[in-house]
């Protein structure tokens, strides 16, 4: 019985929310490992949306455990707002269901507000960050002076962090304009906060071996894509933390072997929010009909996705660096009634085929996309839940993308509806 890490194998908004929520029911735990509320899930149950940002994809099941690990940053106040919203769509959250842990580190107000300052000073090269904090965060956890989740419970020691953070941030805001930190405010705001949030504090890395040691189900449910990984995303226009599968481990607190069976999401074409490279992309009609037909506005940001076809060689590497044991391949709907599809099966650099994208800036710019055609199909796909129901282009499709990402396709998502997947692969019983 395999534990299962899901990541994001492009820029993110693959449709992981409804894979992970379809693989939830049979988990006991889920585990959310990296990144914070710039997160962007949408899920559909019986007919019902439900939009999550910081919560794990699982909390909307009755009976399984949520986990925010201490890969995660979190935004208190967002975790109060959404846990309030989801009550209010008849979801029942408490620390029964949902656990914190206590070594996460806070998003502060200070944060976003340093965000926005950096993104509207940049006038070189914007990052295209969601402004919500999530970088500074970071920034001070590795800086060593972030304050965090067991931090809310002792006063003494919350105002040490307060004095601490204000140091090095007063410094920075004097440079950017910003006015000074309101000491007390902070504190106050934090006082306010904590009654609400350390209830559902615990050591997750000790009850998530205890799971794990008791034969549960673990499912790890990772944010954003690979492709914006800190690492090994297309730098510097990346999330950051690391998005691939190993963070898993390092995010809740639990051993890499614990990690049986990597799922990676891949959307059937290829999207990508705000900046930075992508050397597929469609600026012409097929690619207005791509993010027309995939709705493919940011769940978070609500920003237009720029869109293009399938690249393989993005694909091929993230399998690798993630070590992805099968893929689910989404929203194969959309390619429906193209005539002519278009696979990057590689890039031009300067008159030089590349199988992998350069890690330069300056190359990445230069690369174009090489192309493999295939046949379309007039056929609907949509809603088609086995093999049998597919048009026969549509199969050969898949099938070539196996041969070019040199991996297999476990799950084939062709509606947001759950229950419109075809299993090839159970990640669970692998």
């Amino acid at each position: 019985m395999a534990n299962v890490v899901v990541v994001g194998a492009q820029w993110g908004d693959e449709g992981k929310g409804k894979i992970v929520d379809w693989l939830s029911e049979r988990a006991d735990v889920i585990a959310r490992f990296q990144g914070g509320h710039n997160a962007g899930h949408t899920l559909v149950i019986d007919g019902k949306v439900y939009k999550l940002s910081l919560l794990p994809s699982g909390i909307v099941r009755p009976g399984k455990l949520s986990v925010i690990g201490n890969g995660v940053v979190l935004d208190p106040w967002h975790l109060v707002g959404e846990i309030a919203k989801l009550r209010g769509e008849g979801v029942e959250i408490t620390p029964d269901n949902l656990m914190i842990a206590e070594n996460a580190v806070l998003i502060l107000p200070l944060h976003g507000e340093l965000d926005r300052a950096r993104e509207s000073h940049n006038a070189v090269a914007k990052i295209g960050t969601t402004g919500r904090g999530i970088g500074p965060a970071y920034e001070d956890k590795v800086g060593r002076r972030a304050i965090r989740v067991a931090d809310l419970a002792d006063e003494a020691t919350l105002a040490l962090r307060v004095d601490r953070l204000m140091v090095h941030h007063d410094a920075l805001r004097r440079g950017l304009g910003i006015e000074p930190i309101d000491r007390e405010a902070l504190l106050a705001q934090l006082r306010e906060i904590a009654p609400q949030v350390l209830p559902y504090a615990k050591p997750v890395w000790k009850v998530m071996n205890e799971m794990r040691k008791a034969g549960k189900r673990i499912l790890f449910e990772g944010a954003q894509g690979a492709l914006l990984d800190i690492d090994f995303g297309t730098y510097p226009f990346v999330t950051s933390s690391n998005v691939i599968a190993g963070q898993a481990a390092t995010g809740t607190g639990i051993g890499p072997g614990a990690i049986g069976f990597v799922l990676g999401i891949v959307k059937a074409y290829t999207t990508r929010v705000g900046e930075g490279p992508f050397p597929a992309e469609l600026k012409d009609a097929d690619g207005e009909r791509l993010g027309e037909r995939g709705r493919e506005f940011g769940t978070v940001t609500g920003r237009k996705r720029r869109c293009g076809w399938f690249d393989a060689v993005l694909v091929r590497q993230t399998c690798a660096t993630s070590g992805v044991s099968g893929i689910a391949l989404t929203k194969l709907d959309v390619l429906d009634g193209f005539e002519t599809l278009k696979i990057c099966v590689g890039y031009d650099l300067d008159g030089e085929r590349l199988d992998h994208l350069p890690i330069a800036a300056d190359q990445q710019a230069r690369c174009t996309p090489i192309y493999e055609e295939l046949e379309g199909w007039s056929e609907s796909t949509a809603g088609a839940r086995s093999w049998a129901d597919l048009p026969g282009a549509a199969v050969k499709y898949v099938r070539r993308i196996e041969e070019l990402i040199q991996c297999p396709v476990a799950l084939l998502s062709t509606s947001p509806e759950r229950d419109d997947t075809i299993l090839v692969t159970d990640p669970f019983e692998d």
